[in-house]
C-alpha cells in the first residue's frame, strides 16, 4: 500500500510518500508543496496543480490528511482550512480513501504522546524512515501523518481478520 500523507498549508503545504508492507514501512519521497504570497484563489489552484502532480507521479492507493486546529486568528484558520479542501480534493478527484487525523492522533502514533514538539517528530520519523532527507518541518509533518494512516490501517485489518475469525 502507497500511503500520501499531506500536512496542509496555505504557504507550505507538505506531503510525504511511504510504501506500507505488512508492518515495514519505507520511506518514497517527500517534499513541500509553495504557494508565493497574493491573491488567494491563484495560490489555492497552484497548490492543486502540485498536489494533481504528485498524485500522478506517485500514484499512491489512499491519502492521510491533518484535520485543522482552530487558533485565536479567525482568518488564518480560514484560509488554513481552504488549503485543507484541496489537500482533500485532490485525493478525492483520484477516488483514493482518505483518512483524517488530528494533530495530537499523529504526533502520540508517531512519538508516543500527543502534545510533541516538532523536533521530536522530525527526529522519529527519520527513526521510523532510517536514511530519509527531509525537505522540511512540513515534509516531516506529512510522513508523520503518512506513518499514522498505516498504523491506523494496520490496526483496522487486524480487527476486520479478527471478526471475520470470529463470525466464521
Amino acid at each position: 500500500m502507497r500511503v500520501l500523507g499531506i500536512d496542509p498549508g496555505l504557504r507550505n503545504m507538505g506531503w510525504g510518500i511511504i510504501d506500507v508492507s505488512g508492518s515495514r514501512i519505507s520511506h518514497v519521497a517527500n517534499g513541500i508543496c509553495h504557494s508565493a504570497a497574493g491573491d488567494l484563489a491563484p495560490r489555492l489552484l497552484s497548490l492543486h496543480e502540485q498536489l494533481t502532480d504528485i498524485f500522478e507521479t506517485y500514484q499512491p492507493d489512499c491519502a492521510a490528511v491533518e484535520q485543522t486546529f482552530v487558533n485565536k486568528d479567525g482568518v488564518a484558520t480560514l484560509k488554513l482550512g481552504q488549503a485543507r479542501a484541496i489537500a482533500l480534493l485532490v485525493p478525492a478527484q483520484a477516488g483514493v480513501p482518505i483518512g483524517e487525523y488530528a494533530p495530537n492522533a499523529v504526533k502520540k502514533s508517531v512519538v508516543g504522546v500527543g502534545h510533541a514538539a516538532k523536533q521530536q517528530i522530525e527526529h522519529m520519523v527519520k527513526i521510523q524512515l532510517p536514511g530519509v532527507k527531509l525537505a522540511g518541518p512540513d515534509a516531516a509533518d506529512a510522513l508523520a501523518i503518512a506513518i499514522c494512516h498505516s498504523f491506523h490501517a494496520q490496526s483496522q485489518g487486524t480487527l476486520e481478520k479478527a471478526l471475520a475469525r470470529a463470525g466464521a
